[in-house]
Parts: C-alpha cells; sequence; structure tokens
C-alpha cells in the first residue's frame, strides 16, 4: 500500500492571511473597511447627508449634500478621525476632504 504524502492542514483564514501578506493588499483592504464602519462611526444623522467616496494613502474624500452640513463637518474633523480610527482599531485615516 502506497503511503499518502504527508498533508499540513491549514485554515482557509490562514491561507487567506498568507496570500493577502504575500499580494501586499492588506494596507488596501483594512482602508477599505473605513467604507464599512463609516455611517457607524459618524452616526445615523451625518451618514444620511454623507457618502464616502475615497480613501487615498489615508485621506478619505466624502460627499456632502449641503454646505452648512460641509462646514460642521469640518469643524469635526478631528472628532470624525478618531471615531473611524477607534471603529477600525487601526490608524487608516489621517485626513478627510469634505466635498
Amino acid at each position: 500500500m502506497k503511503s499518502r504524502p504527508s498533508v499540513h492542514a491549514r485554515s482557509l483564514s490562514d491561507a487567506l492571511d498568507d496570500l493577502i501578506e504575500k499580494l501586499g493588499i492588506r494596507k488596501k483592504l483594512r482602508e477599505q473597511d473605513v467604507f464599512v464602519f463609516w455611517a457607524e462611526a459618524v452616526g445615523e444623522r451625518i451618514a444620511n447627508v454623507t457618502t464616502p467616496v475615497r480613501i487615498l494613502q489615508g485621506t478619505l474624500v466624502v460627499s456632502v449634500k449641503t454646505g452648512p452640513w460641509r462646514n460642521e463637518l469640518m469643524m469635526r474633523k478631528n472628532e470624525i478621525i478618531d471615531k473611524l480610527n477607534s471603529s477600525l482599531s487601526e490608524q487608516i485615516v489621517r485626513d478627510i476632504k469634505f466635498q
């Protein structure tokens, strides 16, 4: 009877982590989590008047429905950055541009 080659069982999670690391996309994936946590971090009221558009090199671009809301959010920018990064458990967002 032939012996089976030894197979090292790995979890799918471990295999995916290794692949993400090899592809060098971990940071990009973490940046995309900003879109998932946006509404939770800013709350329903702000989420209803904003849309996160893109994130590039730590700068999040957010579309805002009205000028007065944009002004309000600009004054609260540091608070929002802190809440987002707290939700992400990592310093992902360094700046926000409201447009």
